[in-house]
């Protein structure tokens, strides 16, 4: 009898395995397709002929790809968390439902952590470095010379790197053990430097943040209809197609000579076209757009404001009264086990609602700083080498969104152990055997 149990364990623990394996590359590969349209969308069409450059450029996005299903796995894990959270305290005996536990969310962030650490230390360089490489000297030209150069660069930037985190823990701990620990390459370097990645990740995520708030409105405005009160937009139609002739007979009357005045002029015609076109949607969109999406959707944007900046107060309150609120010093409950709010799921519904406001809100405003505003992608004109940057920039902003959330106060989630929760799952695999 021992020894069947021990076989029918080791048969649940490997079936939990495969089926957590399966769920894992299900969720990844949708991630990955819809990355996939998202970067195409945005990506400046080249030629379509099998040359180098073409080969370079298609490896250079499939891993830009691979990147951005990476930063929205990250951000999707907090929201998963939640809601797996509040479905196994609703139908805690269902049977269907206990594939979703402790061991495959566990499962689910260490993968995440493991390949925003390969992306970001391996992956991206690799694709920028090959897609600026033209092989050495003396050597012959192909792919295999540009691979080459590129491993040889991640050499050299990976002994930097290692050197120059050698030196700063060198002088902030300066003693032999410190100096040591070189050689603990794995457990003591990379942690330390991922850690400083996080750490700058954080204090872009909060400089982002504050910015995207107060720019939500002025996007959502552009994107909207607005209301049309006091405006007879058939009027403002009319003054700007008269405008739009006039800098057409001024253009086609110029002569090709006058190079300076044409682009000018062509310019203005360009602005009047947009701002034509504007005026044309707002005309032909309907009444319930115009008067009661765009207000709805601004006190919406108001609300969520407001909460979030209620909530980051009463928690800043928090730490500075109780010890115990620290993020150090809490231990949440694990999958299942309680609810995360006051208000069970309608609270989880709007820390939900939360997290992704913040994270659009940190984009928005990482977009809107004048030193980044270079990078923000144009549909169909954005080249390979901006379209990872931005990959880059997005996976910091979104590993760094776990830890500003949980500082935070939006999330306090605590994993359980992997092999606490397999014997859990264990336990009810076995005890539904039993009802059977």
């Amino acid at each position: 009898m021992e020894g069947q149990d021990e076989v029918s364990a080791r048969e649940q623990h490997f079936h939990s395995q495969v089926r957590e394996s399966t769920i894992c590359f299900l969720l990844f590969a949708i991630l990955y397709v819809v990355s996939y349209f998202i970067i195409t969308r945005y990506k400046r069409k080249s030629d379509e002929q099998e040359d180098e450059d073409a080969i370079v450029n298609r490896i250079s996005l499939f891993l830009s790809t691979f990147t951005l299903a990476v930063s929205a796995g990250a951000v999707l894990l907090l929201p998963f968390s939640i809601i797996s959270n509040e479905i196994l305290l609703s139908f805690p005996q269902n049977y269907y439902i206990q594939w979703l536990n402790g061991s495959l969310i566990h499962g689910l962030w260490n993968l995440a952590s493991l390949f925003s650490n390969l992306c970001l230390f391996v992956l991206m360089p690799f694709a920028f470095f090959f897609l600026e490489s033209e092989g050495f000297a003396g050597l012959k030209k192909g792919i295999r010379a540009r691979i080459l150069e590129t491993l040889v660069m991640l050499l050299l930037l990976a002994l930097l790197i290692l050197g120059i985190v050698w030196v700063a823990s060198a002088l902030i701990d300066n003693d032999a053990a410190s100096m040591e620990s070189l050689y603990d390459l794995w457990e003591f370097y990379l942690p330390y430097l991922y850690s400083c990645i996080s750490l700058m990740g954080c204090l872009l995520l909060l400089l982002c943040t504050p910015v995207g708030l107060s720019r939500m409105f002025t996007v959502m405005g552009q994107l909207l209809v607005k209301p049309t009160i006091l405006e007879d937009l058939d009027e403002q139609i009319y003054i700007i197609t008269l405008e739009e002739e006039a800098l057409q007979r001024r253009l086609n009357g110029l002569s090709s000579s006058v190079e300076y005045n044409i682009m000018e002029l062509e310019q203005e015609l360009e602005n009047v076209k947009t701002l034509k076109t504007k005026l044309e949607r707002r005309k032909k969109a309907s009444a319930w757009e115009r008067n009661l999406v765009y207000p709805a959707v601004m006190v919406l944007l108001l609300i969520e404001t407001s909460i979030s900046v209620l909530l980051v107060a009463c928690n800043i309150l928090c730490l500075l009264v109780d010890e115990t609120a620290m993020p150090k010093g809490t231990r949440g409950p694990g999958i299942g086990n309680a609810s995360l709010s006051t208000f069970g799921f309608v609270g989880a519904a709007l820390e939900i609602i939360l997290i992704f406001y913040l994270m659009v809100s940190s984009v928005v405003g990482f977009y809107s700083l004048r030193f980044f505003g270079n990078f923000t992608p144009k549909k169909d004109d954005t080249t390979m080498t901006k379209i990872i940057g931005n990959c880059v920039s997005i996976l910091v902003l979104s590993s760094a969104l776990p830890v500003m959330s949980r500082t935070l106060g939006l999330h306090k989630l605590h994993l359980p152990n992997t092999s606490r929760d397999s014997e859990t799952a264990k336990t009810s695999v076995n005890g539904h055997q039993k009802a059977l």
